[in-house]
């Protein structure tokens, strides 16, 4: 990872300031020392490559497992009229084909605080449990799994699960006894990569602000 990428996810990490409070640079909205804002900012530029980032590593790990796969396919739609992010072409677990569809909630939104604070990963089972409600539809007929992760990097117990599964196939196809521990691995860096993205755009573009000695 670049330099600003691993500030922004020491600083977020540490609850270390960032830059000096200012108006957002997308949405004019005021962003605290902390720069959390650019997170959940309805204009974020950290959303689209990070959303992209996690479905492209599921859909490249599945073909390295030999099974293969397909992007926002056509034919299968959620309650809302919206795509899953991929299915697989050949059956997955019980004779179903593997259905997934990826978020990332921000663990440092407002609205989020007080689960976040209850306990670990609580946003991102919340997120798993609206994903699930939207495609209802699917279970009889379809393996869904929603894929949340947090911008903390905590893991839905859903996508956990499917990462460990996905894991073991990748050891089974590969020999690679650590393949469960390099998919955490690039997941991480994923969401930490489009973080900073989401941060910088809300500075204008700069990380100059307030990071002396940091």
């Amino acid at each position: 990872m670049d330099d600003d990428t691993i500030r922004v996810a020491v600083g977020l990490r540490l609850g270390i300031p960032l830059c000096h409070p200012h108006k957002c640079s997308l949405c004019g909205a005021e962003v605290d020392n902390l720069a959390t804002h650019g997170l959940s900012c309805r204009r974020s530029e950290g959303r689209h490559p990070r959303h992209s980032a996690l479905n492209d590593i599921i859909h490249r790990s599945l073909s390295s497992a030999h099974i293969p796969s397909r992007r926002e396919p056509s034919g299968i739609y959620r309650s809302d009229g919206k795509r899953p992010d991929g299915i697989s072409l050949v059956p997955w677990k019980q004779g179903k084909v593997l259905v997934w569809d990826a978020t990332c909630p921000d663990t440092f939104a407002p609205s989020h605080l007080p689960s976040a604070a209850m306990s670990s990963g609580a946003v991102a089972q919340q997120a798993e449990q609206a994903k699930r409600a939207k495609y209802a539809h699917l279970d009889a007929s379809h393996h869904f799994v929603p894929v949340a992760v947090e911008t903390s990097g905590v893991l839905g117990p859903e996508a956990l699960q499917l990462l460990r599964d996905l894991g073991h196939r990748l050891r089974e196809a590969t020999g690679e006894q650590r393949s469960y521990q390099f998919l955490l691995q690039r997941v991480s860096v994923a969401v930490q990569r489009g973080n900073r993205v989401a941060v910088v755009g809300s500075l204008g573009g700069s990380l100059d602000w307030g990071l002396e000695g940091f």
